[in-house]
């Protein structure tokens, strides 16, 4: 069956297309990536995105629109990636989209209910691409009392499980999180949280003092100095400590984040900043193991994905951090793509949920119980061959 994936996350770089041939045989599943590609978001939609993420700036008009041109950009996002394949888009046996997150508040602060809200209407993907689509994932695992995140382990157990080591599969996107995949795991014996910031502080204090989107390969922080004040202030966040499981977002590490940051500490070197809050997103990681998994098990390897494995001064200072615990090892080392990594997952769990299946992990999010993820949204073709409207 051929599959797409869609994940559009908290970097705001684009949407991540991923093409997946999924075959089954007794159960067991054979995932193949055909092709990959990431389609970058125009400007104009990167600014709407950030004023919906604000809540100073956010309206309900500015998310509902932005809700549909996005479903349109997936739709376009899908036909190109399968036209450039020789598949037609209606094809497709299952879409996986995530969505953009737009709000994540895992549990209830004040009156404000534990929700989830991610747009890129499915209705105008299926419609456009005449495919099945599979969107929301994160509601169904939070309604059974789930944080609705991280929502990748399943795939992750599916692709990446040893026999012989214990493995952590760690991504580092806008924010980072974790997969703990102990030696021949079942399923119950995963877990996974997020660890706290990615790239996404580091790419908004890019962004603001060197007009650059990220720190390509690292370069700027190899040139600055870790500032132990700030950095000891950075791991102070309640959040590093927080018990699991537990996810975060845009909400904690944001805009108003770095805003702090710069009144309290603008008057350092910029590399310096850079440098520091490198090592923050470094430290964070290497501290939520210590807490969480180090007294569990000991760790044989650390599989970095996400645009992070790409920071070779963020990788250096995992691996300094980690010396003598355990490898640090990323994506490709394992003939893998830290790129594709989402995409495919999300591919993975659409194929999960069409075929009536479970897939989320209660040890990762918290959930009371194992649940389908995602609703289901049929293209108008799929109810005309099914014979389903009579004349």
């Amino acid at each position: 069956m051929y599959v797409v994936g869609l994940m559009s996350g908290t970097s705001l770089d684009g949407v991540d297309v991923a093409l997946l041939d999924i075959k089954e045989l007794d159960g067991n599943l054979s995932t193949k990536l055909i092709d990959f590609k990431t389609v970058p978001f125009q400007p104009g939609i990167v600014t709407e995105i950030r004023k919906s993420l604000s809540i100073e700036e956010s309206d309900s008009q500015l998310i509902c629109s932005l809700n549909f041109k996005l479903g349109v950009l997936f739709a376009e996002s899908v036909k190109m990636i399968c036209s450039k394949n020789g598949i037609a888009a209606s094809e497709l046996g299952v879409i996986g989209s995530h969505g953009q997150t737009i709000f994540h508040q895992p549990e209830q602060v004040g009156d404000f209910a534990a929700s989830t809200l991610q747009i890129g209407e499915p209705a105008v993907i299926a419609y456009e691409t005449g495919a099945t689509v599979v969107s929301n994932f994160r509601t169904m695992d939070m309604a059974a009392g789930g944080q609705g995140a991280p929502l990748v382990p399943f795939t992750e157990l599916l692709l990446y499980r040893d026999t012989h080591k214990n493995r952590l599969l760690q991504n580092i996107g806008g924010i980072g999180n974790v997969t703990v995949l102990p030696k021949n795991a079942t399923l119950d014996q995963v877990f996974a949280f997020d660890t706290g910031p990615g790239n996404m502080i580091i790419d908004d204090l890019m962004q603001r003092l060197f007009g650059r989107g990220y720190d390509d390969g690292g370069e700027m922080a190899a040139h600055g100095v870790v500032n132990e004040e700030l950095l000891a202030y950075c791991m102070d966040d309640p959040f590093i400590t927080a018990a699991i499981p537990k996810s975060t977002g845009r909400e904690l590490f944001g805009k108003e984040y770095t805003d702090e940051l710069l009144t309290t500490y603008g008057h350092l070197a910029p590399e310096d900043l850079i440098a520091t809050i490198t090592m923050f997103t470094a430290k964070t990681i290497v501290s939520n193991y210590e807490q969480f998994v180090f007294s569990k098990m000991a760790i044989d390897e650390v599989i970095v994905s996400g645009g992070g494995s790409y920071n070779k001064t963020l990788l250096r200072y995992l691996a300094e951090l980690l010396e003598g615990r355990c490898e640090v090892l990323t994506q490709e080392d394992i003939g893998y793509s830290s790129d594709a990594k989402e995409a495919v997952a999300f591919g993975l769990l659409a194929y999960e949920t069409l075929h009536g299946r479970p897939s989320n992990v209660p040890m990762a999010t918290g959930a009371r119980e194992h649940v389908i993820l995602g609703n289901v949204t049929y293209p108008p073709l799929k109810y005309k061959e099914e014979g389903t409207i009579h004349a």
